[in-house]
């Protein structure tokens, strides 16, 4: 092996330096954390900082928490792997001080302290802020499928038991059919066969008494969902046609300058529709800033949603949703109609205006309706509509919408900044989580795992812009 580089023989006595302190290099990011937990008031984001007055001493709640935001920043979330890193991890020695927990006594940190956890995430935000990361006030906002432990077999919902069912029905039938055939040759092999298949059916015939009881569960679960391994779990369809996870769906806020995540929350509800308003005022409460520029895709478009950010100085960029069933079939769309605001009607293709008829009530919303009454005489009606008149329908606000669809029309280019910016974060967490995305159950823990990926992402980030010295001081200010 000449002329390769020679390592120390391992019989060779070696003296180690004096201190731990020499193995961890000045730039070494280890260093962050220890002074970012240290600056905390640990007491104040409700972790219990003092020792039981009996019993065996346990370990402070900072040597804890430095232990998980070292492993979730080297991708390390397991607590049985966390518990084989301190005991053999020089970075971890150092950190920890030399104490090995065991990984019980690390599971059940990360359980009991949900609340303390996405405190101490919050509060790295709120460095962010302070450094003036943020000073663009502008977000990016999207959600995101997580796969939890929960898998897809034993996740249920009625069209899924009846498909199965049905199945059963086939599988008993086809079962039957081979034992009468089976019975009339009245052999030793045929005897064996009957045997066989008389025990899948009475798996079967198992099956369905628990697919039945379930069904009846159904009838009062959330969602009309029942997930047997974590019970918060839902089946939600992702952008893959005919695929889907069972897990949960994540939204967020990223800085749209520094890529930081502002604001997440873990959610079991499988769309985004209703998530626009709720993400962007947790964003612009972390922020701290009155006003607020927020984009996000078509998935978020809802009226009601755009109206209350619009209320709340809160600018909304989305692209609007096409639903027209007149569309599809060839037909004038609502598009096609010039609303005329001052005179509260519409103008149709031809030309005909459209005047106000009446006001109603629908999903809890003031729609006015309009149509002309020369529809019947019209020369191009067969392009228009089927009925006697073409009616449009015009919600009260629906002035907020027309603002939302101008503003994108003359900005499209946000929409390649939404895209460059939410959905990288999403694809670096979930690289650093692997294939097997949360391992705890329930939103409640889910959410705390959450945050811990959240706060080692803007750590890394964080640590990227400022450099590890820079942040050192930065969080020691």
């Amino acid at each position: 092996m000449s002329g390769f580089v020679k390592g120390e023989s391992r019989s060779q006595a070696t003296l180690f330096p004096e201190r731990i302190d020499d193995y961890i290099a000045e730039d070494n990011q280890v260093r962050v954390v220890d002074v970012f937990v240290d600056g905390l008031d640990l007491a104040a984001f409700a972790f219990k900082t003092e020792p039981a007055a009996t019993g065996r001493p346990g370990y402070h709640p900072a040597v804890m928490l430095k232990l998980f935001i070292y492993g979730y920043l080297n991708r390390i979330q397991s607590s049985r792997r966390l518990e084989r890193e301190a005991g053999r991890n020089l970075e971890l020695m150092w950190l920890l001080g030399r104490l090995s927990p065991d990984f019980k006594t690390i599971a059940d940190f990360r359980k009991n302290n949900g609340k303390g956890i996405k405190k101490v995430s919050a509060e790295f935000i709120q460095i962010c802020r302070r450094l003036s990361l943020f000073e663009d006030e502008s977000v990016a906002i999207d959600g995101s499928k997580f796969k939890g432990v929960n898998t897809r077999d034993k996740n249920f919902t009625k069209a899924k038991i009846k498909r199965r069912l049905d199945q059963i029905d086939e599988s008993i039938s086809r079962y039957l059919g081979q034992i009468a055939s089976a019975d009339r040759r009245d052999d030793s092999v045929s005897h064996h066969k009957i045997e066989r298949l008389e025990v899948k059916i009475g798996k079967l015939n198992d099956e369905i008494k628990k697919l039945n009881h379930i069904d009846v569960q159904l009838n009062t679960a959330p969602g009309k969902q029942v997930s047997l391994t974590d019970p918060d779990a839902r089946s939600m369809a992702t952008s893959g046609r005919g695929s889907g996870v069972v897990g949960y769906n994540v939204q967020s806020a990223v800085d749209t300058k520094h890529h930081l995540i502002i604001a997440h929350e873990v959610t079991n509800v499988g769309h985004d529709r209703a998530a626009l308003y709720r993400t962007a005022m947790l964003a612009k409460e972390v922020i701290g800033c009155d006003k607020l520029d927020v984009v996000a895709d078509r998935g978020y478009y809802s009226g009601t949603e755009i109206y209350n950010c619009e209320q709340n100085k809160i600018t909304t960029y989305l692209p609007k949703v096409q639903t027209s069933g007149n569309m599809a079939k060839g037909l004038f769309g609502k598009r096609d109609f010039r609303w005329i605001a001052k005179d509260n009607e519409f103008e149709c293709p031809a030309g005909e205006r459209l005047i106000w008829r009446f006001e109603t009530q629908e999903a809890g919303k003031t729609i006015n309706k309009y149509w002309s009454s020369s529809c019947p005489r019209c020369a191009i009606k067969d392009q228009c509509t089927t009925g006697v008149n073409r009616r449009v329908a015009r919600w009260e606000h629906e002035d907020v919408l027309d603002r939302a669809e101008a503003r994108i029309e003359r900005e499209p280019e946000r929409m390649a900044v939404r895209r460059s910016t939410v959905e990288h974060p999403f694809g670096t967490i979930k690289s650093w989580m692997g294939s097997t995305h949360f391992q705890m159950k329930t939103l409640k823990h889910v959410s705390t795992e959450m945050s811990l990926h959240v706060l080692a992402y803007n750590l890394k980030r964080t640590i990227q812009i400022l450099g590890v010295n820079g942040l050192i001081r930065a969080v020691g200010a």
